[in-house]
């Protein structure tokens, strides 16, 4: 719930008011698949392949000016990964982001 939540921050973090912000759940057979889509700011380019490490340098301002350190989507990473599952994201610049998070299911 940590991650989810925090992706949740990101996403009204880096959408102007007005924008959309959508949370998906998807059952597979082995696994459940979050995605949270956003109308937002998305991630440049040059910063996708260096998104999740720490002090990333992907850092930047909210749009109402929230402060950012770098190391919210490393720790998000983190948390994933102790579930055994995986995240991932596809952006664009000025067109939003949906990021993707996949964990096994509890049995």
């Amino acid at each position: 719930m940590q991650a989810i939540n925090n992706l949740l921050s990101n996403a009204i973090k880096f959408t102007p008011d007005g924008g959309e912000i959508t949370l998906a759940l998807e059952e597979k057979e082995e696994t459940v698949l979050f995605k949270i889509s956003d109308t937002g700011i998305g991630i440049p380019e040059k910063y996708h392949a260096t998104l999740f490490d720490k002090f990333t340098r992907a850092r930047r301002l909210g749009i109402k000016d929230e402060p950012s350190v770098g190391l919210g989507m490393s720790i998000i990473k983190t948390i994933v990964e102790w579930h055994q599952g995986q995240i991932w994201f596809e952006s664009q610049e000025d067109k939003g982001t949906t990021s993707y998070i996949e964990v096994p299911k509890v049995k």
